[in-house]
């Protein structure tokens, strides 16, 4: 299953006709492969290259998942947009403004704000082939630097797997002699490239070690936790209904008549999911790894402010236990467009633009405080959600007491007021951390955080506060004080959901043990276990005690814990649910009005669709005329 290739993109095959034309991306223009391997210190610059190569996973312009589902929306595209969000492309996916002419984000040739993968798996060839050349290298740090560029390499075939579907599988590298037409490569089989990514994950976790030696030097640097999970989400993915038994994709044919995907489901694929999530908790537990929770030395907090910092503070504190895999790049430009304007001043703040705005949907997408969906509590009054209610002394760490907003703000779980910034809501920190004195927000036309104009403001009248530190500060003018922190790829409440699905996939029935899992994450939300939670207080309180209930329930439970985090745009694509959760209109408060009683009206933002073609980017037009063995994705 091995292919030998050495170009600069699969999908035009140019072939590299010498050194110079990847050496841009070698550190201090070593003017040679054999230079850049001569000693340690060039090969490591090497190995840094290797991983230049990942997305941006904290940045809104270069993670799709961050604005290209329906979880947050932005307001009108222009050079305003442009030039505060850096990029819209982003957005343009959840518009549906995909294309085979010039794709957005395109991952396969690296284009349009698309990191180049493919020239990134070619340099961890390249690395592999050479890192035997540098004397001054010892065995062992030889070994886990082969370790970690392997791992790199299977997760760029994992991240283009997730975007293509079936694709070639880049093992080696061609010499320049090689023809056209031997370049001219077919997309593997894909249940094939499954097995290749876990394979090589297997080969590379012998030499990884469990936590890095030098936080200094080494945070980011791949290890074993990261590297088993790498392989856990891959095995999901290939487990999911958008590769197991979907007929969708059985006319994907090639040139040679083979069938790139899989028509038939395979029960089978569940259970080497199930082994390899629970065998990266494991490893994970093993090197230390735990559900934050805050360890409080701010003096008097309330329990409740405690709770929401270590919801908050599971994602935006750097390099905290729960965190298996962090981005080590910078959090500025996600914390600038989450963060609101607090004081009058804060309006002539180049770096508080108020901008990404979570959609309607996500406000009623978090549970009522009992620990189940607000359509389903027999408790709380959902058909009233949109009346009017200012804030009281019970609520006073949640809302702004005497602060007049609606019911549907009051009674949540903890996880909706750590994760949502809204009008009359209390936001900790930036500055204030006495729980008697906090900011809390006023959203509405005119007001400090609301629309004030042609600028920066939110489309829907609410924010993302999980992806602000409690310790970032605005000043005023162009001063901005960032807390950074490591965002993260991948965190132990992701496993822990991901262990509870592959559980009841497995299962007749959900067992104790899917319980287990999912009550982890609840517990740590202030939330009961799940079937005391829908035993009390839902109307359908036999919902987990069957595999489709309990399926839809751990769904959900991903959709909150892991909200604006970039996993809810690749689980509704995994689960086969984009087609039913993005063909619906996108709403938001009516930001442009000043009353309460006309603010508190939702409205149609966008009418956005989603088809079934939409599931897999498509490759683009150019490449397919140039190499003719590559067939499209469906749909395209």
């Amino acid at each position: 299953m091995k292919k030998i290739f050495y170009i600069l993109t699969v999908g035009t095959f140019i072939i590299l006709q010498a050194c110079k034309d990847y050496l841009d991306v070698v550190p201090d223009n070593v003017a040679t492969i054999d230079n850049a391997f001569t000693d340690r210190t060039n090969a490591e610059k090497f190995l840094f290259t290797c991983y230049r190569y990942l997305p941006g996973f904290a940045d809104p312009r270069y993670n799709p998942g961050f604005v290209g589902s329906d979880e947050i929306w932005l307001h009108q595209k222009g050079n305003y947009l442009n030039d505060k969000f850096g990029s819209s492309l982003t957005w343009d996916i959840a518009r549906g403004e995909q294309n085979i002419n010039d794709p957005l984000l395109n991952f396969w040739d690296g284009r349009q704000n698309g990191s180049p993968l493919w020239i990134g798996i070619r340099d961890c060839n390249i690395f592999l082939e050479n890192i035997d050349k540098p004397r001054d290298l010892d065995e062992y740090e030889k070994k886990r630097w082969i370790a970690e560029v392997k791992t790199l390499k299977a997760y760029y075939h994992f991240y283009l797997l997730r975007l293509y579907g079936a694709i070639p599988i880049v093992d080696e590298n061609l010499e320049t002699s090689n023809s056209p037409e031997e370049v001219r490569v077919y997309r593997d089989k894909f249940d094939d490239v499954v097995a290749y990514i876990s394979d090589l994950v297997d080969e590379a976790m012998e030499d990884l070690p469990l936590k890095v030696l030098n936080d200094a030097e080494e945070l980011g640097h791949i290890t074993k936790p990261i590297a088993a999970a790498i392989k856990a989400k891959n095995l999901v993915l290939a487990a999911s209904p958008l590769f197991n038994g979907n007929a969708d994709y059985a006319g994907i044919v090639d040139n040679k008549g083979n069938s790139l995907f899989p028509s038939s489901y395979s029960p089978e694929k569940w259970v080497k999911a199930r082994d390899a999530v629970k065998a990266a908790i494991d490893i994970a537990h093993e090197a230390g790894h735990g559900l934050y929770k805050f360890q409080s030395s701010l003096g008097a907090i309330s329990d409740s402010t405690i709770l929401k910092l270590s919801l908050r503070n599971a994602v935006a504190e750097k390099w905290n236990e729960e965190i298996i895999w962090g981005n080590t790049s910078s959090t500025w430009q996600i914390q600038r467009n989450c963060h609101p304007r607090l004081v009058s001043n804060h309006a002539l703040n180049t770096h508080t633009h108020n901008l990404l705005a979570p959609t309607y949907r996500m406000l009623e997408a978090f549970y009522t405080e009992n620990g189940v969906p607000i359509d389903e509590d027999k408790t709380w009054d959902y058909e009233n959600r949109l009346d009017l209610k200012a804030g009281d002394a019970e609520h006073k760490h949640y809302i702004k007491e005497g602060y007049e907003t609606v019911k549907l703000h009051f009674d949540r779980e903890a996880r909706f007021y750590a994760s949502l910034g809204f009008d009359g809501g209390i936001w900790y920190g930036a500055g204030r951390e006495n729980d008697n004195d906090t900011w809390h927000l006023e959203m509405k036309e005119k007001q400090i955080a609301g629309h004030r104009g042609p600028g920066s403001y939110s489309i829907t009248g609410s924010l993302v506060k999980k992806l602000v530190n409690y310790k970032t500060v605005p000043g005023t003018g162009s001063n901005f004080t960032i807390e950074p922190y490591s965002f993260p790829i991948i965190r132990l409440a992701d496993l822990y959901l991901m262990y509870a699905e592959a559980l009841n996939e497995v299962a007749n029935a959900p067992n104790a043990e899917v319980y287990e899992y999912i009550d982890k994450v609840r517990e740590r939300a202030g939330l009961n276990g799940v079937v005391d939670s829908y035993l009390n207080f839902s109307i359908n309180p036999q919902k987990p005690t069957t595999k489709d209930g309990m399926r839809e329930i751990i769904q959900h439970e991903r959709t909150v814990e892991l909200a604006f985090e970039g996993h809810r745009f690749w689980d509704l694509r995994r689960w086969k649910l984009a087609v039913k959760n993005m063909n619906a209109p996108v709403k938001g408060w009516n930001v442009f009005e000043e009353s309460a009683e006309r603010f508190y009206k939702p409205v149609i933002l966008f009418d956005q669709t989603f088809s079934v073609r939409d599931y897999l980017w498509p490759i683009r037009e150019y490449s397919l005329l140039v190499n003719t063995n590559l067939v499209q994705n469906y749909g395209w």
